[in-house]
């Protein structure tokens, strides 16, 4: 028999297969045994029948536990009552591990704490597994479509000499005898490959020092950043909201069942089309004034108005022009308003919050000079960034997405700590 995966039963209807997995639940009914088999790509109900198998199959039913590891031997059968559709007629069982009978993870209710505390097991669940479905088919769409823009992948280290967004946020460590810190992003890096490659990006953790307790944030995330030399701003946000909604369309037509498991409302995603909606920083300010909401101008936006910025939109959609003050020393000024940046970010409807930062950044050697100095960062270290305005500079730009918030949106789960496989946050560094 050959070995097949549970996702792709529904091509096989009629043949025999082997399925390799774990027991998930098993039940019986007269002379016949229900065995509900995962193998991480789904779930199939497996029925033993006195008629089919001897008595030694029905011996090693009986001493199976939850999550005992099993190759199950068997005929496809279509049968829309089956968990998926199709169940597996058996005609042999092999045991291959009989797990412990205290597993932790039972189908009663668990507390968020003992779940994290046991996440190594939680993943097994069908609702974990399917997040993390839905993240792999997001990281290989993103990558599918940058590869196809011509963007090269060029990886960025994770251990940096200096802070590249200030240093207030950064995780410090020994370096032999000196001092680095875990990389924030991989921006100032990509424009340096950028200038040899033309459109670069990098994907990879990052790691941010806030001791931020919102649903929104993790002390290690990771990001896709791509870059790109001769992009204005315009060039830019329009790679964003593209690749955003060809993802999108990569997922609602390749991980539908686990939309449909977590109860996603497909409806809602399915509107996400370019161009996205886009509105100025000072509008922004005007209607969450005009809503209530006490907003500071020139400071950055918190999880409480970008959820309600949120309730204006059915997609994502783009706010632009931040005032200069609130952003990065990198970012470039706009011409016709050197108080405002070439900036933008994306925010995900539905109150889920930003998912993208981009901008135009500086290209001229003077003026980020000044920047650096009025950030008060040291001109040492950022030497070899300076190069890159003296030997051929252009006008370049980029944007850092967050995966675990595009996720968290696209799943329409509250918690970004359940779109990752083992969150990093204050209060948590293991499993």
């Amino acid at each position: 028999m050959s070995w097949a995966s549970v996702d792709k039963v529904g091509r096989l209807v009629g043949q025999h297969v082997t399925i390799k997995g774990w027991v998930y639940n098993k039940r019986s009914s007269g002379k016949v045994r229900f065995l509900l088999v995962r193998d991480g790509t789904g779930v199939i109900q497996c029925v033993l029948s006195a008629d089919v198998v001897d008595e030694r199959a029905f011996e090693d039913f009986d001493r199976l536990t939850q999550e005992s590891s099993v190759e199950v031997g068997g005929t496809v059968r279509e049968d829309r009552r089956a968990p998926g559709g199709y169940e597996l007629l058996v005609n042999g069982l092999k045991v291959v591990q009989v797990a412990q009978h205290d597993y932790p993870i039972t189908p009663k209710e668990h507390t968020i704490g003992f779940l994290l505390q046991h996440r190594h097991l939680w993943l097994r669940t069908p609702r974990q597994s399917a997040i993390l479905r839905i993240r792999g088919q997001l990281v290989k769409a993103i990558r599918d479509f940058l590869d196809t823009e011509g963007f090269v992948l060029v990886d960025a280290p994770i251990f940096t000499p200096t802070s590249c967004e200030g240093t207030t946020t950064l995780f410090e460590t020994k370096y032999f005898d000196k001092t680095a810190f875990l990389s924030q992003s991989g921006q100032l890096y990509n424009e340096a490959a950028a200038m040899a490659l033309g459109k670069v990006y990098c994907f990879g953790p990052s790691f941010r020092a806030e001791k931020s307790k919102t649903r929104r944030h993790l002390t290690e995330f990771w990001m896709v950043e791509p870059e790109a030399a001769f992009f204005e701003l315009e060039d830019m946000a329009s790679v964003a909201e593209r690749m955003i909604a060809f993802c999108i369309e990569s997922i609602l037509a390749d991980r539908a069942r686990d939309l449909e498991l977590l109860g996603r409302d497909v409806a809602a995603l399915e509107k996400v089309k370019p161009p996205f909606p886009r509105i100025t920083y000072d509008d922004a300010v005007e209607a969450l004034r005009g809503d209530g909401l006490q907003v500071e101008y020139g400071a950055d936006f918190g999880g409480a108005e970008e959820t309600q910025l949120s309730t204006r939109f059915e997609t994502p959609f783009m706010v632009m022009y931040y005032p200069l003050s609130a952003k990065a020393f990198y970012m470039k000024p706009h011409p016709q308003n050197a108080n405002l940046a070439l900036c933008f970010d994306i925010l995900a409807p539905e109150g889920y919050g930003e998912i993208v930062g981009g901008g135009q950044r500086i290209d001229d050697e003077a003026l980020l000079r000044k920047r650096l100095e009025e950030h008060n960062l040291p001109l040492e270290p950022f030497k070899w960034y300076l190069d890159l305005r003296r030997y051929g500079s252009v006008p370049h730009s980029g944007f850092g997405l967050g995966i675990e918030r595009t996720v968290a949106w696209i799943c329409g789960i509250r918690h970004i700590r359940e779109a990752i496989p083992f969150p990093r946050t204050i209060y948590r560094i293991s499993p």
